[in-house]
């Protein structure tokens, strides 16, 4: 058993799931994977079922009975790895987009620099993104530079999905009182970390759009996003008061 694992949700990634539970498993230093699997219909958790064997006891699965939003997906994969032993916890897509190379930086911005949550950032060094449409890099861009405005993070990619929390930054978030289960779920997580101080640090990756599988952006999930910020920014001022 390692000290670190990557909780990857999925819903409908038969494509991509044994190649990224391969890639990560190959890394070194050595990372455990949990898959957070929405009842895919597509067989998604019957493929991670026929690799568990072969990989000894470092991958496992968190069946749950229906889709139920990304969110709700990652505080369900968080509850499960603090009931274990891990001190580093990440978030990493099924599809790629993120690259499991980029898993030691962030552990290092954690275990060595100490940071206690590492983001792995399209936008710290410009906008580092390939394969998405102009409109939706400028969406993507300018939502991060609106959730700076309104909440006065200095976080240059608060929507960002692949990150490390160390097991004290977890523990200290009231993960039942997380609200969002869209991408504002990215969002209200960072804003509470950095809310209680614990030091956050960007790590620059290039972000690659899925090449195989189907994409689960939707306008829902934009407002919610669009409007939680304003919700979240207004609650912590009742919560300070």
């Amino acid at each position: 058993m390692s000290n670190n694992i990557v909780i990857i949700p999925t819903y409908n990634e038969k494509e991509n799931a044994e190649a990224v539970i391969r890639k990560v498993m190959s890394l070194q230093p050595c990372f455990d994977v949990l898959i957070v699997d929405d009842n895919s219909p597509d067989g998604t958790a019957g493929i991670v079922k026929h690799l568990q064997g072969e990989f000894n006891g470092r991958l496992h699965l968190l069946e749950r009975a229906e889709k139920n939003g990304l969110g709700t997906a990652y505080i369900a994969g968080f509850k499960w790895c603090l009931e274990r032993s891990y001190a580093y916890i990440f978030e990493m897509d099924a599809d790629f987009s993120h690259n499991p190379d980029d898993l030691p930086r962030l552990l290092n911005a954690c275990e060595k620099d100490g940071a206690g949550l590492a983001v792995g950032s399209r936008y710290i060094t410009g906008v580092n993104v390939v394969n998405w449409p102009m409109s939706r890099v400028i969406m993507s861009y300018y939502a991060s530079v609106y959730v700076r405005f309104i909440t006065g993070m200095t976080i240059r990619d608060a929507t960002a999905g692949f990150v490390c929390y160390t097991r004290s930054t977890l523990e200290q978030i009231e993960l039942d009182k997380i609200k969002f289960k869209g991408y504002a779920f990215q969002i209200e997580m960072k804003f509470k970390t950095w809310l209680r101080g614990i030091k956050i640090t960007e790590v620059p990756i290039i972000f690659t759009d899925r090449t195989l599988g189907t994409s689960k952006m939707s306008n829902k999930i934009f407002r919610e996003a669009f409007f939680g910020v304003i919700e979240l920014k207004i609650n912590s001022w009742f919560k300070r008061a």
